[in-house]
């Protein structure tokens, strides 16, 4: 018994430790977002010598953030929309067509996942050029399809074998099927994992830097907010307390999302990962 407890001090200690070296970052974005330049200068972890919103006010003007903040959202809903819908009509026909083919196709849905984006940037950037995707935020947000799908269509999967057959059998008897079906019996079962999905792709895509780096940079109406942070980074000098600022202003939303929403995350990895 005693051993138990002190084991359970320990991983919880643990837990504090790995919980602040994560947090330490963040707190230095928020701290030195209140400083002036002098102060980032002269120490980054000290605290601000008095609480100023200068920053922000200028921030928001320089960057536009209202029509940043606009371009995220239309990204981030493009890509959301389609990465959710495809994704789990594919897995829900994969994971109820029992066939060789069935299985290999869904393994070649999975194995980008194995891809590093890096070894294939230039060829998406082409091929984007040449479809007329690039500099644009739809574009972009056509392009979170591919590179969302494969990891929803593995959750989705799981999870879709989960249900049992004999709902798919009582709703075609009542006269449901295909589209109808599906979107009408099998996706409202599908909530807890496809929240689990927004949450993780909304965190993905809205925080995304080398995509949109490479897609929308080219012209300041189609930039992301986390492009914006970087316009205070130069070769020669560097406005740390405005680029701090953008930085914060910039995944504040997202963190807002997580936090109300963080208990779907664990429980729908979980139940796509278990029930299949």
């Amino acid at each position: 018994m005693q051993r138990s407890r002190t084991g359970r001090i320990l991983l919880e200690a643990g837990m504090i430790v790995l919980s602040l070296l994560f947090l330490y970052p963040l707190f230095l974005a928020i701290n030195n977002s209140f400083k002036s330049f002098a102060e980032v200068m002269t120490d980054v972890i000290a605290l601000p010598k008095q609480l100023s919103l200068d920053n922000y006010v200028y921030v928001w003007k320089f960057i536009d953030y209202p029509r940043l903040f606009l371009n995220n959202t239309i990204i981030t809903v493009v890509g959301l929309a389609g990465i959710v819908l495809i994704s789990s009509i594919a897995a829900y026909k994969l994971a109820r067509t029992k066939s060789k083919w069935s299985s290999v196709i869904y393994m070649l849905c999975i194995m980008p996942m194995l891809i590093p984006f890096q070894s294939i940037m230039l060829t998406v950037l082409r091929l984007a050029k040449d479809l007329n995707l690039a500099d644009s935020t739809w574009g972009l947000g056509l392009l979170y399809w591919g590179f969302g799908a494969p990891l929803a269509v593995f959750i989705y999967h799981g999870f879709v074998k989960g249900i049992p057959v004999e709902i798919d059998e009582s709703a075609k008897i009542d006269g449901a099927s295909g589209f109808r079906l599906f979107f009408s019996v099998i996706f409202p079962l599908l909530k807890s994992v496809t929240a689990t999905i927004v949450i993780i792709d909304v965190m993905w895509i809205w925080n995304d830097f080398l995509l949109p780096l490479l897609m929308v940079n080219g012209s300041p109406s189609t930039k992301t907010l986390t492009l914006a942070a970087y316009t205070f980074v130069g070769q020669y000098t560097s406005d740390w307390q405005y680029a701090m600022t953008a930085m914060v202003m910039a995944v504040l939303p997202s963190i807002i999302v997580f936090i109300f929403l963080q208990k779907y995350i664990v429980k729908g990895v979980v139940a796509g990962a278990v029930k299949g």
